[in-house]
């Protein structure tokens, strides 16, 4: 009888002591606005996991807060990449208890929704978002962890003067606010290195006749022809530059490195060059462990924007720990001091927001494939 009612009692305290850890857990919930669907939800899926991948890393690392354990969890919405849906993600996200946010991609919706998550106390951490518009708007609240444009366009600049020794280069956009304003900071940063802007041409983002443009980049005999616009028109572009029988390489903006602009420029594509925001090759077992995990769960390689999205994540947990508080505006403080090592390099952020000492790693197409032919540090 009394080994029974001690069994009992045994059972009846690890009962209690179970239920105790349980009420001692304290649910994190860090939201996450994507383009699920829409123009540019091409690359939500992959985002969307590698976050994920980090959000099942940090549940295993037991992290506590005043003696509670945190468990993160991931509240991702779509956001269409629409400026009005992504206002709408972020009232919502207001009225949560979300800690931070991770996103948007598009600039156009980052700026838009920051003013709320400004209003709100929210930091938001933007991924794709490089217009500088977004972190100049006095907000403390609103980071980037991949460089801006005038950051881009400069170090591009920079490298077609110094390292591929351009002397004769034609610039071209695509008429969007991003194209011209890429072109324009561009020119102000070859203009500094002496580079010689010989022409300068245009033409709309929804159309598929270059000739015009074409015509006078032939005539101007460049060395090198910078193209600000998306990538479906820059497969276009390299291709009629065959055509035109211009032998310049063409150099275009990041976010092109992949399979669809190889199997859309064809051979016209090689010698094409670009400056992708990122440091390869990337090392260490942190890597490993997500590259194993990232192609196990999508069965695909990891691309270069992924490991942006992982680290994201992890940032929001080093601001957890940098503050000892899970208050929104605490955590947007601490991401201002934060210096982060992630499976992207290092992270830290200017008075504005923007990423600090960016990387880039340059790539050309060499016999119909991408090839990374060396990492360079940027300048802010």
């Amino acid at each position: 009888m009394r080994c029974s009612f001690a069994a009992a009692m045994l059972a009846l305290l690890v009962m209690l002591s179970l239920s105790s850890a349980r009420a001692a857990d304290r649910t994190v919930t860090i939201g996450y606005a994507a383009p699920l669907t829409g123009v540019s939800s091409g690359a939500a899926p992959s985002l969307v996991l590698a976050a994920e991948l980090a959000i099942e890393d940090l549940n295993r690392q037991a992290i506590h807060l005043d003696g509670d354990r945190l468990i993160f969890k991931l509240l991702v919405q779509d956001d269409r990449s629409d400026p009005r849906t992504g206002e709408l993600v972020a009232q919502y996200f207001a009225k949560t208890d979300v800690v931070a946010v991770i996103g948007h991609w598009n600039s156009g919706v980052s700026i838009a929704a920051s003013k709320i998550y400004n209003a709100a106390g929210i930091a938001q951490l933007a991924i794709g978002s490089s217009a500088l518009a977004y972190t100049t708007q006095g907000f403390g609240a609103a980071f980037r962890i991949l460089p801006h444009d005038r950051q881009n366009a400069s170090n591009t600049a920079n490298y077609v003067v110094e390292q591929m020794k351009a002397k004769r280069i034609v610039v071209i956009h695509d008429q969007t606010l991003f194209g011209i304003e890429y072109v324009r900071q561009f020119n102000i940063a070859a203009g500094k290195l002496q580079g010689n802007i010989v022409g300068q041409y245009d033409f709309s983002s929804h159309t598929s006749d270059f000739n015009a443009a074409l015509q006078g980049v032939k005539q101007s005999a460049p060395d090198a022809v910078l193209f600000a616009g998306l990538e479906a028109q820059a497969a276009q572009l390299v291709r009629e530059m065959q055509r035109f029988q211009i032998k310049a390489p063409l150099v275009t903006v990041g976010g092109i490195v992949g399979s669809r602009f190889l199997q859309s420029a064809g051979a016209a594509g090689n010698g094409t060059v670009i400056l992708e925001p990122c440091k390869l090759p990337h090392q260490g077992a942190a890597w490993l462990q997500f590259q194993k995990n990232f192609k196990e769960r999508s069965g695909e390689e990891v691309g270069l924007k992924p490991p942006f999205s992982y680290d994201a994540v992890g940032l929001v947990a080093a601001a957890i720990r940098q503050a000892n508080s899970l208050d929104r505006r605490a955590l947007g403080v601490a991401l201002h001091h934060l210096k982060f090592t992630g499976l992207t390099g290092r992270i830290s952020f200017d008075a504005d927001g923007n990423l600090e000492n960016p990387v880039y790693t340059v790539f050309q197409v060499k016999d119909q494939k991408w090839v990374a032919l060396k990492t360079i540090e940027g300048k802010n």
